[in-house]
């Protein structure tokens, strides 16, 4: 076999640290495991408050945090062009080979992946979330993504229903996507060290309290489940819109010494809260891939979820409950993991967790989507434009101005300050022999 080849990848994103959730760990674990395979990579996100600059994160991964400011929902404002010179600079200043961008929510993504391609980089997308066909909002994003796939090397999944249903949005040729899963750190998510009392059954909910997490189902479950169980008590972590109507159940039913609200619950404190109970509730209407079942389950907790998008492929039959995101069927999964409780064992749940999901395993794999990207060929302007024409009569003639416009300013930076006027930077090289663990809790510490 012959030497492994060195990448140079710079990750793009709205959503990175120190935000927090399923995008944000995938990312910083991806880096992570890819530099400890000998690779460069470099992350590109917006300025979070005062944190803006060039930081660097455990590992020695640099972090650029541009000065965008959020516009919504942790998103920049589209610009277009904006982005362009920043962007330019940094592909050169690192020595970039190839562009990986994350989440079709995401602004900075979508503008960095279309200035990489202009420029002749090679790129990678991952889609992270489920969309709908139907209402204004996914019809506008399915053609932004169709506009930015279009001339993607290859895309990546994290799970099969997440592939079918961005081949179907985009109308990417089903070749050029790849399913690897988000994987979990199970050193940072151990059950227990002693085994929970049977005589109060804990149930625990880690969630944003949006309606696409199902809060709404939470309402009508939690009452019912209380009213057939005395033991049962509920331990509800998250914030967000719906959290009124859960205080208000909970007022409502008179049910305050029986269901805890913990509000935003810190990445770090997660596992605390996880251990403190026996069930893990899960009740999102659409999902890709949860995390947060992956973390539940590595700390020894059965879990009841949704049979909702990419849900039925995470977990083994015998470590997850399904149920039809309706507050019945809920009822009667709860019921069934609370009959199958005593036969569970956390320790034997935490070490089949390992060998399942790793992180490690997940840079493997998508190095070799990396490798196959790099050797997809170049096309000049009208090979490319050609591509764009197919996106509809006049989404197609919009899209080819947007990337003509862009061929021509990205001309005309080239002229104001040429590459060679660029200072490159050196690689910045760490030694791993002491960076066992890569959690984010580390991270918090050398990013400041």
């Amino acid at each position: 076999m012959g030497e492994r080849k060195r990448h140079r990848i710079l990750m793009v994103s709205d959503f990175f640290y120190p935000n927090f959730g399923g995008v944000e760990n995938h990312i910083y674990y991806l880096s992570q495991c890819l530099l400890k395979l000998g690779h460069k990579v470099v992350v590109m996100t917006h300025a979070y408050n005062n944190r803006s600059g060039v930081r660097y994160m455990t590992g020695g991964l640099k972090v650029y945090y541009v000065p965008w400011k959020p516009f919504l929902m942790q998103n920049t404002f589209p610009t277009f062009y904006g982005t362009l010179p920043i962007v330019r600079t940094i592909l050169i200043r690192e020595k970039i080979s190839l562009v990986h961008g994350h989440q079709a929510f995401s602004t900075l993504c979508h503008e960095a992946l279309m200035h990489a391609r202009t420029m002749g980089y090679k790129v990678v997308f991952t889609d992270h979330s489920l969309y709908g066909f139907a209402d204004a909002g996914s019809i506008h994003m399915n053609k932004v993504l169709q506009f930015t796939l279009a001339e993607v090397s290859q895309a990546i999944c994290v799970s099969h229903t997440s592939k079918e249903n961005t081949v179907l949005r985009s109308g990417l040729p089903p070749e050029k996507v790849f399913v690897i899963p988000n994987a979990v750190d199970t050193a940072m998510f151990k059950p227990a060290p002693e085994r929970l009392s049977s005589h109060e059954i804990v149930i625990v909910v880690i969630s944003r309290l949006v309606y696409r997490k199902g809060a709404d189902l939470l309402v009508e479950v939690i009452p019912e489940v209380c009213r057939l169980y005395p033991n049962v008590r509920f331990i509800v972590g998250g914030d967000g819109p719906k959290r009124v109507r859960l205080e208000e159940m909970r007022e409502k039913h008179s049910l305050q010494d029986r269901v805890e609200m913990l509000g935003a619950v810190q990445h770090s404190k997660v596992r605390s809260v996880l251990i403190s109970g026996h069930i893990f509730l899960n009740s999102s209407l659409t999902e890709a891939f949860c995390i947060a079942i992956l973390e539940a389950a590595s700390c020894g907790l059965l879990t009841v979820s949704t049979r909702v998008g990419g849900v039925p492929e995470v977990l083994p039959d015998d470590m997850v409950v399904l149920a039809k995101p309706d507050p019945s069927d809920m009822v009667q999964a709860i019921e069934k993991a609370i009959s199958i409780l005593p036969t569970i064992d956390p320790q034997e749940m935490h070490n089949r967790m390992k060998e399942l999901y790793n992180w490690h395993d997940v840079a493997k794999r998508t190095e070799i989507v990396y490798d196959r990207a790099l050797k997809c060929s170049n096309q000049n302007l009208l090979q490319r434009l050609s591509r764009y024409l197919s996106c509809g009569a006049w989404a197609g003639k919009i899209f080819c101005l947007v990337m003509i416009i862009d061929f021509l300013l990205w001309h005309l930076l080239q002229l104001w300050k040429p590459e060679e006027d660029i200072e490159e930077v050196p690689d910045f090289v760490l030694s791993h022999d002491q960076d066992e663990g890569i959690s984010l809790d580390n991270a918090n510490h050398i990013s400041r």
